[in-house]
């Protein structure tokens, strides 16, 4: 219990600071910065278990709500740049898995699941299962989703002339009661149900469904107030940094420099692909920006609503990337698995 105070003590003041700056998102970089630092400084820091688990089902909540007949009506426009993605996979493949491979010496199944940009608990889990350094995978994905949320509001605000001031949501005030009932009843449904149904990033895609299918019966009309946006960012920032916590200098000069260099080449190919999508006119420079950046999908989902992105758009790209990865995670695994037995 101690060590959870002194992280939300360290994450508030990192909050407090960003903000007096006016820096940009500062209950997502305030903690993140902070806890980051804590962790690097061996602080008994600890992450907030399930909480932090709920508070990215806000953001699936935000993601449904935004998913309305109009959003439905532009799938077949996206399906060009969908179809983008499996080509960019397996490139991501091809350049990742010899990049970990030989010249970070990793062996096979973590040098597969380290280059995969899936989710961070997905690749552990998968990578371990298939004989992976699970410690390498976990660090290795952290690092990619550090880097990609810190570089990315800079990017987006250079080089796009994007501004991080959308309206995230309404105060919790100007909401219905009654709406904002739904919508929590939404989360926890959603969240608890795709879990027992097996469901991957179930926190996460679980409320998506159910406030979808909301929203388009006319059910929900509102994204989750913005103090509760705010709070899925603080917990979310807090998560990023407290994953380095305990990294050893070894690890930090192996594993983190092979998932920081990485990096720079996943950042190649999604600027390629990105400006390939806008060049071909299938999609908006910042939406396709976003849809390819190799991130989280939380961390992502973030920067589309305070950019004013097209949710649907880079949820949709996401979430086939995802499963994409996913899917094919296993059969890659029992091709490897047979290759070290061979």
């Amino acid at each position: 219990m101690t060590r959870r105070v002194l992280t939300f003590v360290l994450a508030a003041a990192g909050t407090a600071l960003f903000w007096a700056l006016d820096l940009p998102l500062p209950f997502l970089f305030g903690p993140m910065a902070f806890c980051l630092v804590g962790a690097l400084a061996h602080l008994p820091l600890k992450g907030f278990g399930e909480v932090s688990v709920a508070a990215r089902t806000i953001l699936g909540v935000a993601v449904g709500a935004s998913i309305t007949p109009q959003v439905i009506a532009e799938l077949p426009r996206m399906a060009l740049s969908v179809a983008l993605i499996p080509i960019f996979i397996a490139v991501i493949a091809l350049v990742g898995v010899p990049f970990f491979r030989r010249l970070w010496g990793f062996d096979a199944p973590t040098a597969y699941y380290a280059a995969m940009p899936g989710g961070l608990q997905d690749m552990v889990i998968f990578g371990t299962e298939a004989g992976g350094d699970p410690r390498a995978l976990s660090l290795v994905h952290a690092t990619r989703v550090l880097i990609i949320v810190t570089l990315a509001p800079f990017i987006l605000g250079h080089f796009y002339g994007a501004e991080l001031s959308n309206p995230i949501g309404a105060p919790v005030a100007d909401l219905p009661w009654s709406e904002l009932a739904i919508m929590v009843a939404a989360a926890w449904v959603g969240w608890k149900g795709g879990e027992r149904l097996g469901l991957f990033g179930a926190s996460i895609l679980g409320p998506m469904i159910v406030t979808a299918a909301l929203s388009l019966a006319g059910v929900v009309h509102f994204r989750p107030p913005a103090e509760a946006i705010l709070a899925a960012q603080f917990f979310i920032g807090c998560g990023i940094g407290v994953h380095f916590l305990g990294v050893t200098w070894r690890e930090l000069t192996r594993v983190v420099a092979a998932g920081v260099a990485y990096v720079l080449v996943l950042a190649v190919l999604a600027a390629g692909v990105s400006g390939l999508v806008t060049a071909l006119g299938f999609g908006d420079p910042v939406p396709a920006f976003l849809a390819f950046a190799p991130g989280g999908q939380a961390e992502m989902t973030v920067l589309a609503i305070v950019t004013g992105a097209d949710l649907g758009f880079v949820i949709t790209h996401h979430l086939t990337r995802i499963v994409i990865v996913i899917v094919g995670a296993p059969v890659l695994a029992g091709i490897i698995a047979r290759r070290r037995k061979g």
